[in-house]
């Protein structure tokens, strides 16, 4: 049956993505919803949750709210928690209640900026796309709202975009990066939204070129280029630490992991001599990054039936689908995927 899930939970919406983005800046992120919505991001969307504080609300809508489209008493919430947490900006973000009610988010921005003096971010995500839309959405607002000024490009500074816990799915990932450029290179590496704060993000234009490592992020490198002529590459660092020592001569391979990653991890076993390297994503697929055969995952048939008619002798992908493939004798790869399985390298 088409659609139907056995084996995955279903993946973080897109308020999820856009409130990791926001996480680790120091706002107050309001989720425009009654409370549900909230505790999803909370209890089981973010993992840095448990280990950092940040200030999430819920804008706590009851019905009449929601049918009257009373965004006044949300600005005056806003305007009395802000008189009570030492900020620096504040957002908020959309999900199917404010969707539902066709809420004028540039309004709600203009209402908010007379009461707060505070820079707003509203990001009208609406609960019916994937983590990943709300993070395209989030970065892009998040960049032009703070990256204005032009400052003078340094080529010891790499930008690094696209890092959360979702795509990357290590919260160890950002030192790791910052590590692997500083030895290997003697540069160093800015990971907006994972270790470095707002003021990385205000001075994004004194990187001398911006690293892209997922799908989610590549909006807003363009958005950088063409705003300071930041060039920007499609790759992800920490490649070698996911493919294991394995002879790959001549082997069939399929990735199933977020898009940037799988790229990267095709462009290093076609180096070592792999006959056919094949993508599949649950998530975004950028024409920039496609190739021949690649393929958006519906539902878990789709996946079930490329394993079967793809003579695969290896496959890359996280560990929670591997026993939907019982038949499957070749090499399975446990590529983790937060987004996916809701497990993060070294659990």
């Amino acid at each position: 049956m088409r659609g139907l899930r056995k084996y995955l939970t279903p993946f973080a919406p897109d308020q999820s993505g856009a409130v990791s983005v926001l996480f680790e800046l120091g706002g107050i992120v309001v989720i425009c919803d009654a409370g549900g919505c909230t505790g999803n991001v909370c209890g089981f969307d973010e993992p840095r949750w448990f280990e950092q504080k940040s200030a999430i609300f819920s804008a706590g809508l009851r019905d009449m709210d929601a049918i009257l489209g009373r965004d006044d008493r949300l600005v005056a919430k806003l305007a009395d928690v802000v008189q009570k947490i030492d900020a620096t900006f504040v957002a908020v973000i959309g999900t199917p209640v404010p969707a539902v009610i066709a809420t004028d988010y540039l309004a709600l921005k203009r209402m908010s900026e007379k009461k707060i003096k505070l820079p707003i971010l509203t990001v009208d995500t609406d609960g019916m796309e994937l983590y990943d839309k709300g993070e395209e959405k989030a970065f892009l607002e998040l960049f032009k709202i703070f990256a204005i000024e032009k400052y003078q490009a340094e080529e010891d500074r790499i930008g690094i975009l696209g890092m959360t816990p979702q795509d990357v799915s290590d919260l160890d990932a950002a030192d790791k990066i910052r590590d692997l450029y500083q030895q290997k290179y003697g540069k160093q590496a800015v990971c907006y939204c994972m270790g470095d704060g707002l003021e990385e993000i205000r001075e994004a234009s004194s990187v001398s070129r911006n690293i892209v490592v997922s799908p989610a992020a590549l909006m807003t490198a363009k958005y950088l280029e063409k705003t300071f002529g930041t060039p920007y590459e499609i790759h992800y660092p920490l490649v070698d630490e996911l493919i294991p020592d394995v002879d790959y001569t001549g082997k069939e391979v399929l990735i199933v992991h977020q898009q940037v990653i799988a790229n990267s991890i095709r462009k290093e076993l076609l180096k070592k001599g792999a006959k056919r390297v094949q993508i599949a994503s649950w998530f975004m697929m950028k024409k920039e990054l496609l190739a021949d055969g690649d393929v958006l995952l519906r539902d878990e048939d789709a996946y079930i039936e490329l394993v079967q008619n793809g003579d695969f002798d290896i496959i890359f992908a996280d560990g929670c689908m591997e026993r939907m493939i019982p038949e499957f004798k070749g090499i399975f790869v446990d590529t983790r995927h937060f987004a996916v399985s809701g497990k993060l390298i070294g659990e």
